[in-house]
C-alpha cells in the first residue's frame, strides 16, 4: 500500500492513502474496511470502460489507474493495427477529469499516437461525433455520466464510432494488467498532443442545424436544465443554429459544478432531480421541460397533462421520437434494447420498417446494421446515427423541440400524440424498479436465487422464464426475462451503478384498466424476497 502511495503523482491521493493507513494501524475499523476495498483488486475494465469512486488504490479512479488504462489502450491499438493512429480525448467537468484526460493524452502521445485533446470540458456526443470527423482510430471520454459526484469514469470508443464490446474490452483489460507490472514512472509520456476546440464544436453544430427542415415550425416555449453538467453551452448554440427560441434555464443548475449541489444524484431518472425545472415550468407556463444528464448524452422530458406536470418515461420519449422519424418517412432499421418497451417495434412493423431488439447499452444498439433510430429506456436516444453512433442528448433535444413545435402549430401537444398512439396500438405501460445496494454480493445472490426459483406466473398469467445468460437470439448477458401474453419483466444488474434493476411492461387495450401498478407491486414483493434470502 505504501508502494502505491509512493508512485501516485497526486499529492492529495497520497495523503489520503497515508491517512487511511495510519488510522487502520491505530485500530480504526472504517479505515481498515476502506483500505481493504480499495486494494481488493483492480477496478474492472469492461464494456463501459472504467467507472468508480475516486481515491487511492487499484480499485479506485486515480491517476495511476487512468495512466495504466491509457497505456493498455495504446498497446491494444498498436497490436490490432492502429499504431500511430489518431486518438481523440475529451472530458467532462467532474473533479480530476481534466487531469485524467491530460495524463491519457501524454501517455498515448508517448506511445506514438497522434492525440487530439479537447480544449475544455465537452459533452460526450461531441467526442463520439469527432471520431468520424477527425478519422480517429479510437476515442476516450473521461466522464462518470450521471453517477454521484464522488465517481469518475473512462469511456472508450473504437474507430467505428461505437463504444467497445467483447472481446475488445477483455483484450484491453489484459493489456492494462500487463502495464500494471511496469512502474508508473517508466511509462513513456509526451506533451506533443494537439488541443481541439472550435473546429470540433462548429462541425457538430453544423450537423445539428441540418436536423430540422427549414420550413418546419419553430414556436415552442420550454425550460432546460443540464443538471450542473457540461451541456448548456452546446445546447444554447445548437438551439440557436436550429432556429428555436432560447430556453428558460434553471439558473442554479445551468453551469458546470462537479459537486452537483442541488441534487442528491445528477441523474434525470432519480426522484427530485427535476424539481427545480418543474417549479420553473409551473411558474412560467411553458410547453415542456427538457433535461440533459451531466455529460449530455441522455435526454429527459416532462410535460403537463391534465393540469399536472410529469416526467415522460424513457419508453414514452423513445416512442415519440421513433414515431416522429417514421412519420417523416425515414427508412431503415429501428432498434431498442431488451430492457426497453416493445411499442416501438409495433410502430416500425406497422410502417413496414425492420425492427431489432439488442442487448442493453448503446454499444449494441449503435452496431445495428442499417440503423436509423435507436433508443433505450434509460433516456438514451440515437436520432442521427450517421453522425453519432451513440446516444446523444443534444440531437435528441433538437428533435424533441421540433416535434413539440410541430404539434403546437397543429393545436396539439406531446400528450395528445401519445394518446393517439395508444388509440391505434393499445396501452403499453412501462416502469422500473431499482434496488441500490452497498454490497454487490446482494445482487449476485438475488440473481442466483431468481434463476434457481423463478416465478411461473405473474398476475395469475403464465410466464415463460428465459435466462439471457445462456445466449440464443442475443449474445449471453447477465439478465433474465419473464414474458407472458400481456406482461414482460426483465431483471439485470446495472452496468454502471451498484443497482439491481427490474424493467416492467404491461399491455392492455385502450379503455381497460392497465395492470402495471399491480405488476409492480407483485415484482417488488418477489425481489424483496430474493434479496432477503441473501442478506
Amino acid at each position: 500500500m505504501r508502494d502505491w502511495a509512493a508512485q501516485d503523482p497526486d499529492p492529495r491521493t497520497r495523503a489520503e492513502l497515508t491517512t487511511w493507513i495510519e488510522r487502520a494501524e491505530q485500530g480504526d475499523p472504517a479505515a481498515a474496511a476502506e483500505l481493504a476495498d480499495a486494494f481488493a483488486g483492480r477496478l474492472q475494465f469492461g464494456t463501459a470502460g472504467l467507472r468508480g469512486r475516486m481515491g487511492p488504490g487499484p480499485n479506485r479512479m486515480n491517476r495511476v489507474v487512468v495512466s495504466q488504462a491509457a497505456a493498455g489502450l495504446g498497446r491494444y491499438l498498436a497490436r490490432t493495427g492502429a499504431a500511430a493512429g489518431r486518438v481523440l480525448i475529451g472530458y467532462d467537468a467532474r473533479h480530476n477529469s481534466e487531469r485524467f484526460a491530460r495524463d491519457s493524452a501524454e501517455i498515448l502521445a508517448g506511445a506514438g499516437f497522434e492525440v487530439l485533446l479537447t480544449a475544455g470540458p465537452v459533452p460526450t456526443p461531441l467526442v463520439a461525433y469527432g471520431i468520424g470527423h477527425f478519422g480517429c482510430a479510437a476515442a476516450v471520454v473521461v466522464t462518470a455520466s450521471h453517477n454521484p459526484a464522488a465517481d469518475n469514469g473512462y469511456k472508450v470508443y473504437l474507430g467505428d464510432g461505437c463504444q467497445i464490446v467483447p472481446p475488445a474490452d477483455a483484450e484491453i483489460a489484459t493489456e492494462i494488467a500487463a502495464v500494471a507490472e511496469v512502474p508508473l514512472g517508466e511509462l513513456a509520456r509526451s506533451p506533443r498532443y494537439r488541443l481541439v476546440g472550435a473546429e470540433l464544436a462548429e462541425a457538430y453544430l453544423d450537423r445539428i442545424a441540418t436536423l430540422v427542415a427549414a420550413a418546419a415550425p419553430r414556436e415552442v416555449r420550454w425550460v432546460y436544465t443540464p443538471l450542473h453538467g457540461v451541456g448548456a453551452a452546446t445546447v444554447r448554440q445548437a438551439v440557436a443554429r436550429a432556429g428555436f427560441p432560447a430556453a428558460l434555464e434553471v439558473a442554479a443548475q445551468a453551469e458546470p459544478d462537479p459537486d452537483f449541489p442541488t441534487v442528491a444524484f445528477p441523474n434525470p431518472e432519480e426522484p427530485g432531480a427535476l424539481d427545480l425545472a418543474l417549479e420553473l415550468a409551473r411558474t412560467e407556463g411553458v410547453d415542456l421541460v427538457i433535461a440533459n444528464d451531466p455529460d449530455a448524452d441522455r435526454c429527459a422530458a416532462a410535460i403537463e397533462q391534465d393540469g399536472q406536470w410529469r416526467m415522460l418515461r424513457g419508453d414514452e420519449l423513445g416512442v415519440l421520437l421513433g414515431d416522429q422519424a417514421l412519420r417523416r418517412g425515414v427508412q431503415g432499421t429501428y432498434a431498442a434494447s431488451v430492457v426497453s418497451g416493445s411499442l416501438l417495434g409495433r410502430l416500425a412493423r406497422a410502417a413496414g420498417q425492420p425492427y431489432v431488439t439488442t442487448l442493453t447499452g448503446f454499444k449494441w444498439i449503435a452496431r445495428t446494421p442499417g440503423l436509423v433510430f435507436g433508443y433505450e429506456e434509460a433516456l438514451g436516444y440515437c436520432t442521427d446515427p450517421a453522425a453519432v453512433r451513440d446516444k446523444d442528448g443534444i440531437s435528441a433535444l433538437i428533435r424533441l423541440l421540433a416535434l413539440a413545435a410541430e404539434l403546437k402549430a397543429e393545436g396539439r401537444t406531446l400528450a395528445d400524440r401519445l394518446a393517439e398512439i395508444e388509440q391505434e396500438h393499445g396501452v403499453y405501460a412501462t416502469d422500473q424498479l431499482a434496488y441500490r445496494v452497498a454490497d454487490l454480493s446482494l445482487i449476485t445472490g438475488a440473481m442466483a436465487r431468481l434463476r434457481a426459483d423463478p416465478p411461473t406466473t405473474l398476475l395469475g398469467e403464465p410466464v415463460r422464464f428465459v435466462d439471457l445468460a445462456e445466449g440464443g437470439a442475443l449474445p449471453p448477458t447477465d439478465a433474465v426475462r419473464l414474458g407472458g401474453a400481456s406482461v414482460t419483466v426483465t431483471v439485470r444488474p446495472s452496468g454502471t451503478e451498484p443497482k439491481l434493476k427490474c424493467y416492467l411492461e404491461a399491455r392492455s387495450p385502450v379503455g381497460s384498466a392497465n395492470p402495471l401498478d399491480r405488476l409492480k407491486a407483485e415484482v417488488q414483493g418477489l425481489v424483496d424476497g430474493y434479496l432477503d434470502v441473501v442478506r
